[in-house]
Parts: structure tokens; sequence; C-alpha cells
């Protein structure tokens, strides 16, 4: 019903109420008609009909704007309180589209644990603090994620659905090998992206800026546990904790294959199944550039940097268990410390070395059986490593 007519119809009825009870009150009184409706009663009626008058403005006025309140989209906020893998390599990457890696879980973040320690590194390196601007930190689990925001501005959260990163994955568990695979698929991924990564684990200590040791024409260069002397020795034992890949279709082939080799070498790691890989013709077919980085500059507590006027990064490789890592890191650090305070003629002639290993060797590891039942449940918290 039109709105103005139910205005009109409710003046009018008023008017009617009004004469009824003045017709009532003549019936009571002396029998003689009233005059007609008393002051009080007109007005009443004039505003009923001014009220509604306005509400009908009102109404219409509104209609007429099509008003609606605001609405608040919580699927856009959570887009941008996670931003997608691109836009963080994006954002960190240099001018030729490289970017540093690491990933971390809660056990590494912990104040006080691994994560520190590799950010101290940096700041008390040569040359190293500005790489800083392009590492993009991996986080694992929700903790580690939380703690990235609160140390860096470039993290990403890989959070895999069904599997708990967060606790200390010790060296050849089943979930060591389920971090360590998940790793490798995520840099075939960064490379499909056009992205050249160097990644690195985080205990990897930064001394100097390695990047002018890099092989200019390699495709794939790593680091080594054990180096025999030559880049190109396939007898080389390499470390997935340390290495610098260029994105081609060689690269991309490549780590392909390298993830979808662990179904054939079910119970390996990724630096086992390398070495198997190494020698296959489908790398020479593909006609891959390999290169193992030599220990003098890139070197860990398996083989030791001899000299650190020569030392680029120090990785706390051949160690078991945290309070060992964490140990022999810090005293790697405070090395480090130790000669940068020399004066330069002592440098280059004390014939400093380092202190460590100590609570880290070879000796240290520990294979643990795979058929172990429950031995995420059992693992104690911390972290892992190789």
């Amino acid at each position: 019903m039109n709105l103005s007519h139910r205005v009109g119809s409710r003046f009018h009825t008023a008017s009617l109420e009004a004469s009824s009870s003045a017709n009532n009150s003549f019936a009571e009184g002396s029998g003689e008609m009233s005059p007609g409706p008393s002051i009080p009663l007109r007005r009443a009626a004039l505003f009923l009909a001014a009220i509604s008058i306005s509400c009908f403005v009102l109404y219409r006025a509104a209609d007429s704007l099509s008003f609606s309140p605001p609405i608040f989209d919580l699927s856009s906020y959570l887009d941008n309180e996670e931003p997608k893998l691109e836009d963080v390599l994006s954002k960190a990457a240099t001018r030729d589209r490289t970017v540093v890696l690491t990933t971390l879980n809660a056990a590494w973040a912990a104040p006080g644990s691994v994560i520190d320690l590799f950010f101290e590194s940096f700041r008390i390196g040569e040359e190293t603090s500005q790489i800083l601007d392009h590492l993009v930190i991996v986080a694992l689990d929700a903790k580690a994620y939380s703690r990235c925001l609160e140390l860096h501005k470039h993290c990403f959260s890989l959070v895999t659905e069904g599997v708990d990163f967060s606790r200390e994955a010790y060296f050849m568990t089943r979930s060591y090998l389920k971090m360590m695979w998940r790793r490798i698929d995520l840099l075939r991924s960064v490379l499909e992206m056009g992205y050249n990564f160097v990644f690195t684990d985080a205990d990897v200590m930064w001394f100097r800026n390695p990047f002018p040791r890099f092989y200019m024409y390699a495709d794939f260069q790593i680091a080594c546990d054990h180096y025999l002397g030559r880049s190109n020795d396939l007898h080389n034992r390499p470390n997935g904790g340390f290495n610098f890949v260029r994105s081609n279709n060689r690269t991309i082939l490549f780590y392909k294959y390298w993830y979808a080799s662990r179904l054939r070498f079910p119970g390996y790691h990724d630096q086992d199944v390398l070495n198997f890989l190494k020698a296959e013709p489908f790398v020479f077919r593909i006609g891959l550039k390999m290169r193992f980085l030599n220990t003098a500059y890139f070197g860990g507590l398996c083989e030791p940097s001899r000299d650190l006027n020569l030392v680029r990064t120090m990785h706390a490789n051949c160690c078991y268990g945290m309070e060992s890592k964490l140990h022999d890191l810090r005293i790697m650090l405070q090395d480090w410390k130790d000669f940068m305070s020399l004066p330069l003629h002592l440098k280059q002639s004390s014939g400093f070395s380092w202190k460590v290993p100590q609570n880290c060797s070879l000796d240290s590891l520990r294979r643990y059986d795979e058929s172990v039942e429950d031995d995420e449940e059992s693992d104690p918290p911390g972290e892992s490593q190789d």
C-alpha cells in the first residue's frame, strides 16, 4: 500500500475518533449539540499528521540513496596476513632474481637458540649484514612463523598438513627425512618461479660474503662434508645444508628428478640420494653443470676451514643434539670475534685456528632405526640436524 495513502487514512481516522468522542459527550450532556472538537484534539491530530509525513520523507530519502553498511572482508585480511611465496620472494630478491633461503621450526626459533646465532653471524661478519635484506625465512610451523615476524621482514609460512615439524627432528628419524624432502620440493618450486637461490641451514654461520667464491658458470654448487681437492670430483661428499643454484631448465629438471628419486631410495635422506644421482646418466644427459665448494672457504665441523683469512661460512654439521650444537656454535662465533680483534699482521701470521669441534663430532651422529615405533612422540623437544 502507498505510504501517502496510509498517512491520509490515519489523519482521517483521528478526526473521526475526535468527532465520535464529541458526540458521546453530547449524548451524556444536556442533549444540545457541541460546537465541535476541542482545541487539544485538533493539536493531537495535527501532531500525528506531521510525524507521519516526516517518516515518509525519511523513508524515501534512504531508499533513493540505497544505503548499506560496510562489510569487513576477513578472507582478504587473512590473505594479507600470510602472503604467498612468490610475493615474499619478489620483495626479497636482488635485481638478478636471487634470494637467500633458510627453513625454521619452533625448536630452532626459540629465543637463544640457533636462529639468534644465525643472525649474529651476519651482524659480525664482513660484508654480510646487507645480505639479510635478501633472506627469506621459511617457517615450518606456527611458532616459527610468529618468531620470524618478530625478527625479520621476509617470512613465509609453510605448514604441511598432518606433519608436525615443530619438534626436534633427530638425524635420520622419520620426521627428519620428511623435513629434508619437503625442503627439496620447496626449492624446486622456487626454481620454477624463476629465482636463483642460496639455500643455507640456519646453523651455517656467515662470516664473509660468499658470492665472490661461487663458480660463475655452474648451475648447481654445493658445500661438502669432505672435499677431495677438485671442484668437479664426483667423489666429493656433498652437504645439502648450503648450496647455490641458478634457475634454468637444467636445474628444474634435476630437482624434479631428485625429489622423485626418494621413492627409489626409501629411508635415505636427500644427501645420500644426491650421492647416488650425481654420476647417473640423467645428470649428464640434461647437461647440468655441478660443482663442489672447497671447505677452505665453506667449512664445517666435519671438515673445518683451516685459515680464518679465507673462510666464508662454517656449518655446525656432524653434530647430534641441540645442546652440543649450540655449545660449539657459540664457541665458533667467539673464535671469529677474537680473530677479528687481532691486528692485521697477526691475522696473517698468527696461525689462529678454530677451537671447535668440541661437543660435536662424527662420532656423535647416531642413525635411528626406521622401524622404531612412535619416534616422533618419544623425541624430546628441540631441533634436528645433519
